[in-house]
């Protein structure tokens, strides 16, 4: 029997690129998104349905989630639509503040809740969230992206401890650096005079260099579909060259001493 994979944030980057690795495993897949009427790849794709939502609108979550039960039987819901707020917290507004949870956030916990009674009724479904490390450790200039990201990783693993007894697994996927265009078209945020130097340290991290050990989106999507298929009770996959040393070192030596060693490399003398 054909399975079927459901997908939030499905336009480009990451998402497309997963919608194609399973659309190519012959999974159906549901691709959304928030303008599917300039969709140009995807559609025209056989065994895949594109479908409008924002997931920052509930109301629209729950009546398109809906319809979607009413039609097909679902297997897997990948939680990818997201975007960068990046600016440290006294140049960001209120309103910038609001979005990016209710994009980031509230949207995974949405979408989330609506699936929820069909899998548990179901007995069978499994749940992908997409984090990032920056949901393992915290990083200057992203404090309101990281909270998100942090929240995502708490409410992923306290949901798996809620849906165990019903068969329905919950697995983060933290990826490091992807070269998408997710800095030109998912990116927004701002700058203050008073951190400049600061905001100058963080960008040597976007160096040519260190943009070479970013993963692409296709290899995300590799593991995505490999946390989807390997059958086990993993919860979390760090993916990237830039991403696994670290998470591995932060594991050795504990939090707080990564937490001093960050701090140090950021700190304006």
């Amino acid at each position: 029997m054909r399975r079927t994979i459901f997908i939030t944030g499905a336009s480009a980057g990451l998402g497309k690129a997963i919608a194609k690795l399973f659309h190519s495993e012959g999974w159906h897949v549901i691709a959304t998104m928030r303008n599917p009427e300039i969709e140009t790849e995807l559609n025209i794709l056989e065994n895949v349905t594109v479908l409008k939502l924002d997931v920052s609108d509930s109301e629209q979550i729950n009546q398109v989630i809906a319809d979607i039960l009413q039609k097909y039987s679902v297997d897997v819901v990948v939680n990818n639509a997201g975007y960068g707020l990046i600016g440290v917290l006294e140049a960001l507004t209120d309103d910038q503040i609001v979005r990016q949870i209710n994009t980031n956030l509230l949207g995974v916990i949405r979408v989330s809740k609506a699936f929820t009674p069909y899998f548990r009724k179901k007995q069978q479904g499994l749940f992908i969230n997409i984090s990032s490390i920056l949901g393992l450790w915290g990083y200057p200039t992203c404090s309101v992206y990281t909270a998100t990201k942090f929240a995502i990783d708490g409410f992923s693993e306290s949901l798996a401890y809620e849906l165990s007894s019903f068969n329905v697994k919950v697995k983060i996927i933290a990826p490091g650096g992807i070269t998408t265009d997710f800095a030109g078209r998912s990116l927004d945020g701002a700058q203050h005079e008073a951190y400049s130097q600061l905001e100058e340290k963080v960008m040597e991290g976007y160096s040519p260099e260190n943009m070479t050990k970013f993963s692409t989106a296709e290899n995300v999507a590799l593991k995505i579909y490999e946390a989807v298929t390997d059958g086990n009770s993993r919860i979390r996959y760090v993916v990237g060259k830039d991403a696994e040393p670290v998470y591995k070192e932060k594991e050795r030596i504990g939090s707080e001493a990564h937490f001093q060693k960050f701090k140090d490399f950021f700190t304006v003398k």
